[in-house]
């Protein structure tokens, strides 16, 4: 066997990454969030090894409810796709998404939700509800939780320790 055979495919090979990878871009979209003022929590759509969509809260920003990461991101992604099915694509979000969010994933058909910090009260896919998976649905997510969790906690934690503090100095005045 030469060489030159070797090298070519190996040239050829797609480069594939992993969940705490792509979990690590959505943290740098909940950074966007905090840095804007909102809840910091950011989401990614990967769709065969691609970015496809970036997205971050913009409830305050936009004074819309439904302008969660999630949300956006999954508009982003049919766009991208010039679908609303969205097979073949997983999303990646820094918090476990609350119900909401977790019924338009099983409406997109997305194949996998990679979240990082569980939310016990009000999560959507394990924490307090099971949308993702519920038998009733025509359709179920995969969910996984606790991709750099602590990463995810600690940057929720210090915003709203933040906004604590600035409440109080608010009320000291």
């Amino acid at each position: 066997m030469s060489d030159e055979g070797f090298f070519e495919d190996e040239v050829d090979a797609p480069i594939t990454f992993s969940d705490e990878h792509y979990m690590r871009m959505a943290i740098r979209q909940a950074e966007q969030a905090f840095q804007a003022g909102e809840v910091p929590i950011g989401a990614i759509i990967v769709h065969e090894d691609e970015v496809i969509a970036k997205a971050w809260n913009q409830v305050e920003m936009l004074k819309d409810a439904t302008a969660h990461a999630e949300i956006l991101a999954l508009t982003q992604a049919s766009a991208q796709l010039d679908r609303w099915r969205l097979h073949g694509c997983t999303l990646y979000v820094t918090k476990e998404p609350c119900p909401m969010c977790a019924g338009a994933l099983v409406n997109s058909r997305i194949d996998r939700v990679v979240f990082g910090l569980a939310d016990d009260k009000g999560g959507g896919c394990g924490g307090a509800f099971d949308i993702h998976d519920h038998d009733g649905l025509l359709h179920k997510v995969p969910s996984e939780g606790h991709c750099c969790e602590e990463d995810c906690r600690l940057l929720i934690q210090s915003f709203f320790k933040m906004r604590r503090q600035a409440q109080k100095d608010k009320k000291n005045e």
